[in-house]
């Protein structure tokens, strides 16, 4: 007969395989960025990233708004439940061991959650430079808050590295899909920074119709490169090998930010983004050098 012990291993293998699953279906860079970790860890960063794409499919794929709150709000109660040992979750049966190796907060994962209940609404506008900054926090140094102590990042040194990446890599995203967002109603440039460059207007395609909306994004992008400094000054008081999906991350957001730049703020309908040559010679780089 198959005793206790083995069937244990059995069902951790299994759901080991389904995060692991999940988080290659996903398609992202840091797949492979987390594949250099050991394997305690790298099951650890598969189960946070898993988590993460859960709650972001929610916010962003077809569907009812209401049901939208109400998966997220069953996500709230799932992280309640995970912090009373009582998960239920797939993904949060996966983080239970985590949490309490790596002293995972509870808070973060909410965080993240409260970032994605802004994308879930019909319009999104960001009022003010204080609630971006907000914002970035929720869906982007969240989850570096998570990643930094699994990676074990000293914690002040930790939290700051987080900060800072987060923001530099989501003020990336938001240059980079300008155009798309505004086809969704979502518009994350703050409005009292439109309104210092005298765009005082609901309608979007107006504002990206805008001659100063160019200086608007130069001015976020002055904001990501400050950013991406801090992120590289921070790095380097860090054990290299600890922060290499960071490292690998920061590299390939980069090179989007750059492509970016070159292209310029008055043609936001051209797509920007890195080949699979280029992500693959990225994660080679600064994966194993």
């Amino acid at each position: 007969m198959i005793n206790a012990d083995t069937e244990n291993q059995q069902s951790r293998a299994d759901t080991d395989a389904e995060i692991e699953a999940i988080v290659r279906r996903s398609g992202s860079s840091f797949f492979y960025a987390m594949r250099l970790l050991p394997e305690e860890k790298r099951r650890a960063m598969y189960a946070i990233y898993a988590f993460c794409r859960e709650v972001d499919d929610i916010a962003d794929e077809p569907g009812e708004i209401e049901d939208k709150r109400t998966g997220l709000a069953l996500w709230r109660g799932e992280i309640e439940r995970l912090y009373g040992e009582q998960p239920r979750h797939l993904i949060t049966k996966a983080l239970l061991g985590p949490i309490e190796t790596y002293s995972l907060l509870k808070d973060d994962f909410i965080a993240v959650i409260d970032g994605m209940e802004t994308d879930v609404e019909v319009a999104v506008r960001i009022k003010t430079m204080t609630d971006l900054e907000l914002y970035c926090d929720r869906v982007a140094s969240a989850v570096g808050r998570l990643s930094v102590r699994v990676f074990g990042v000293p914690e002040e040194l930790g939290i700051k590295l987080a900060s800072a990446q987060g923001q530099a890599l989501q003020l990336t995203n938001i240059l980079r899909d300008v155009h798309e967002d505004v086809g969704c109603n979502r518009l994350y440039i703050p409005q009292d920074l439109l309104l210092s460059h005298d765009i005082d207007t609901d309608d979007l395609d107006k504002v990206l119709a805008h001659p100063a909306l160019k200086n608007v994004c130069e001015l976020i992008s002055h904001i990501a490169e400050r950013r991406y400094k801090e992120v590289r000054a921070l790095i380097i008081q860090c054990d290299r090998n600890q922060v290499r999906p960071a490292i690998m991350m920061m590299e390939v957001y980069s090179q989007i930010f750059q492509k970016l730049k070159r292209r310029g703020w008055t043609k936001l309908t051209i797509p920007v983004g890195l080949s699979k040559f280029e992500k693959l010679w990225t994660s080679i780089r600064y994966g194993f050098f």
